[in-house]
């Protein structure tokens, strides 16, 4: 018998997080409206490249790449191929002449299969 996942090694510390505790908000950018809508191109051979739909996320800094996978199918409804995710360092402001710093985040790339899309208007 073949078993094709092993159960997982280990469970995450800390509170179990619901799929909308998860997914914080979309990042509507003009780089990632373009990742959003893949457009077929041509190599130097003529054959059709195509990349798949990636759309860009802010989510929970203490989700896993399995929980941001498991949210976002469960609440768009889609397949999800693939999770890129960063940790982005907050950047430094001033007001006046005190200086601050902006929280820090976690941004998630989401690829999905070639055939689902996910509509944001």
């Amino acid at each position: 018998m073949v078993t094709l996942r092993r159960p997982p090694q280990y469970e995450r510390p800390g509170p179990k997080l619901e799929p909308y505790q998860v997914v914080l908000r979309p990042i509507i950018t003009e780089k990632a409206t373009y990742l959003a809508n893949p457009v077929a191109k041509t190599d130097e051979a003529g054959r059709q490249k195509s990349r798949q739909p990636a759309y860009t996320f802010e989510v929970n800094p203490l989700a896993t790449k399995t929980e941001i996978k498991q949210a976002i199918q469960e609440l768009f409804d889609v397949k999800v191929v693939n999770v890129r995710t960063q940790n982005r360092r907050g950047k430094a402001r001033r007001y006046r002449l005190k200086v601050g710093r902006m929280r820090n985040w976690k941004k998630a790339i989401v690829t999905l299969s070639a055939e689902h899309r996910i509509d944001f208007y």
